[in-house]
């Protein structure tokens, strides 16, 4: 089976002139550049906003001052090197610093650019922090990308996992099935390992990541079917990115094609203002608005998605809006106090993130008195 070329260099993009090329050179310079031959062929390069050339092709505008490398604040929550412990039942374990292609608007650059401590790859510290606190049922594996693992060293990772008697669900974050499906494909140990590890009142999640419909080509689908087969459940999750997937229309397709494929849309993020990441940030209220006109066409199955904010505080869902009101709950709080709570704002449009606006009250219970206070 074909064994795509892995591309790290703009010089080896023979689509771009060299003018562009050089243009492009202190862009990759500061945010690396990693694509392969597969994922280049997707690209219609008649199309200067083709939208599969604007997720993995550096831009110009990705030098222009914004954000900062942890967006979310991840590293306050790191325990132990490459352990993070935000919500009480989650534990997220970074395995490695490298992924089969760099999404420019990736939100761990600062892993790829300092190859930090963060990025460690022994996870022993992180196996003995879950193994202390028995509220971790759910590990998730990240990077980076985890199935760029070799079999055995995943295989290990599994093993330290599954042997904590506490931990009964297990999640590998991978943009794989999209970027290289050859690569899962090829690898007849990773179907192998994943059926080793079936079993009652245990499973192992593929948190698959397709952001655009034409990313779901015939071996990609294949790729997801065959981890289905291996007993993983695949479920999707994705950012809204300007300039790619930032249409109800497109959204849709995306999410009924995956649901018609047997993976479940999952959550669907807010872009999170990380530097280098101002050309492919949407405004919340208008990616809300995208979302709930996509979920008001698609199926039902579809419609089970989510649309959150990664904060520093915890997983945020803007909910709706009034004319002068936009409403926000806590899917999931790093504070215990603050699960559940419903935040209202005053509208904001060009907000891009949730500190960009000005409470006006939050709570846990909407009483008729309260909501009928804030209309008026």
């Amino acid at each position: 089976m074909e064994r795509p070329k892995y591309l790290t260099r703009l010089k080896q993009i023979t689509e771009l002139t060299a003018q562009e090329q050089s243009q492009l050179q202190p862009v990759t310079d500061k945010f690396v550049f990693r694509s392969n031959e597969y994922y280049q062929k997707l690209i219609n390069w008649d199309d200067p906003d083709d939208p599969i050339r604007r997720l993995i092709m550096p831009h110009l505008d990705e030098l222009r001052n914004f954000g900062k490398l942890d967006a979310s604040d991840e590293q306050s929550y790191t325990k132990v090197p490459g352990l993070e412990h935000k919500y009480p039942s989650t534990a997220l374990l970074i395995c490695n610093d490298v992924c089969a292609g760099y999404c420019r608007y990736c939100f761990r650059k600062r892993l790829f650019i300092n190859r930090s401590d963060e990025a460690a790859k022994d996870v022993s510290q992180g196996l003995e922090y879950i193994r202390a606190h028995e509220e971790i049922t759910n590990v998730l594996l990240t990077g980076g990308d985890p199935l760029l693992l070799s079999t055995n060293r995943l295989a290990r990772i599994l093993e330290g996992v599954f042997a904590i008697p506490h931990v009964k669900i297990l999640r590998i974050g991978t943009k794989l099935p999209a970027f290289n499906p050859h690569q899962i494909l090829n690898n007849k140990g990773l179907f192998k390992l994943l059926r080793r590890f079936r079993g009652v009142d245990r499973q192992v999640y593929i948190m698959a990541h397709f952001d655009h419909p034409r990313e779901l080509t015939p071996i990609a689908i294949e790729a997801v079917r065959s981890l289905q087969r291996a007993g993983a459940t695949v479920v999707n999750q994705h950012p809204v990115i300007r300039g790619v997937n930032d249409n109800p229309d497109i959204l849709c397709e995306l999410w009924d094609t995956l649901a018609a494929n047997g993976v479940a849309p999952y959550y669907v993020f807010q872009c999170r203002p990380t530097s280098g990441n101002k050309p492919y940030v949407t405004t919340i209220e208008e990616t809300l608005s995208m979302v709930e006109a996509a979920r008001a066409r698609a199926s039902g199955l579809s419609k089970r998605i989510r649309y959150v904010i990664s904060h520093s505080t915890g997983k945020v869902e803007p909910v709706a809006m009034t004319e002068k009101l936009i409403v926000f709950r806590y899917h999931n709080a790093a504070n215990p106090e603050d699960e559940g709570r419903t935040m209202i704002y005053g509208r904001n449009r060009e907000a891009t993130w949730l500190d960009d606006y000005t409470m006006v009250i939050a709570t846990h219970v909407m009483t008729d008195d309260l909501a009928a206070d804030l209309a008026a």
